[in-house]
């Protein structure tokens, strides 16, 4: 488009901020936001907004609230997109300031508001925060809770292991519980180790969508962790049938303006044997301040030392070693997830972090780590 000379309009730029923010690449996003200056699209709302949230989704908070803070006007979506960055990074104590300021401010929140500020208390265990947040919804804002407000609650009392009251909560909410809903508490069950609850809600979600995937391989989790490997067997020649496959676990690093993919056990990468060298040198290092696998996630009827194998070639492990071999002492690695960071992985870079001497920053399904000195940002509550 440049090439041809066709100058971008507001749409075109938001499209490509849009962009940015979904691949979480942060170089690319700074080159749009020069570009957004230079070029007389920084007065306008829409594109500030756009770029608060470009920049919480690449992991530059700092960055985030920079642009928030020199805006000249900002309505409900600006402080909304404030709030919803410093959920995703974790910083609750943030998110519920700016939503008090912003009604201090006499800035109406609205329905997406309350998503960012119940997600923000669930990833920080605010639980009574959170009761009081929602209650508010109706008795104070008149904006009815829906599926999403619900959903948000059903994750925060799951996360607090507060299981009874999220299956309270899904069974007398007035509206039918969706598949979101059941998925919430059975993420939560997952989490806990509530077998019998877990494969309830899963079921229930399977009742709704037959052919879903999480559903099918939390069931299938279920099954091996009590050893019941004839139904895993069985569930898994059923999703074969179905052409039903698990969503495979993806990683991207972004280093010197280039993306690299990796998933589990990836041997395509051009330097794979120097990656995983790379891998074991890492391994032994942290081993040496205390580090064991944790195989407790891997559920296949293998040996200990494969599931060892398997747990150390996760595709976040290998995008981190790639980074490790490219990045200097006292630079910042940042890492895209496409699921949730494992037990095993989140220690295994808290460590890094701090034998390394490194700033590491993941931004997984649900939210970002910021890991550095051998200490997360979520306070291993994720």
């Amino acid at each position: 488009m440049q090439v041809l000379g066709i100058k971008p309009d507001q749409v075109t730029i938001l499209s490509v901020i849009s962009a940015c923010a979904r691949l979480g690449v942060l170089d690319r996003a700074n080159w749009i936001h020069m570009y957004v200056d230079k070029n007389g699209f920084g007065g306008a709302l829409p594109v500030n907004n756009a770029l608060i949230d470009m920049y919480a989704k690449c992991g530059n908070l700092g960055a985030a609230r920079g642009v928030f803070e020199k805006m000249q006007s900002r309505n409900v979506i600006s402080w909304t997109s404030m709030i919803n960055a410093f959920a995703i990074h974790g910083d609750a104590s943030n998110a519920l300031k700016f939503f008090y300021q912003m009604k201090d401010e006499n800035i109406k929140p609205n329905g997406v508001t309350f998503v960012g500020v119940l997600y923000a208390c669930s990833h920080a265990g605010l639980v009574e925060e959170g009761r009081r947040t929602f209650a508010s919804m109706t008795n104070e804002h008149n904006i009815t809770p829906k599926h999403e407000h619900y959903g948000c609650m059903v994750d925060l009392f799951g996360r607090a292991n507060l299981l009874r009251d999220a299956l309270e909560l899904v069974e007398t909410m007035p509206l039918a519980p969706n598949v979101v809903i059941w998925g919430s508490l059975m993420a939560a069950c997952q989490i806990h180790g509530e077998n019998e609850l877990g494969e309830f809600a899963a079921k229930q979600v399977l009742e709704l969508e037959p052919d879903h995937d999480g559903a099918l391989v939390q069931l299938s989790n279920i099954y091996a962790k009590d050893r019941r490997w004839q139904d895993v067997g069985e569930l898994r020649n059923l999703m074969k049938q179905r052409g039903i496959s698990k969503e495979r676990g993806c990683s991207w690093i972004e280093l010197n303006n280039q993306v690299y993919e990796f998933v589990m056990a990836d041997k395509k990468h051009e330097q794979a044997d120097k990656i995983y060298e790379k891998v074991d040198e890492v391994v032994k290092e942290l081993k040496l301040v205390g580090y064991t696998p944790n195989t407790s996630s891997v559920l296949v009827d293998v040996e200990e030392e494969g599931k060892k194998e398997v747990v150390l070639w996760h595709s976040e492990k290998l995008a981190l070693c790639y980074g490790l071999m490219s990045e200097g002492k006292g630079s910042c690695i940042r890492i895209v997830k496409n699921l949730r960071v494992c037990e095993d992985c989140h220690t295994f870079i808290k460590l890094v972090s701090k034998v390394y001497g490194m700033e590491i920053i993941v931004r997984d399904r649900t939210r970002f780590h910021h890991y550095k000195a051998g200490v997360c940002s979520c306070n291993d509550y994720w």
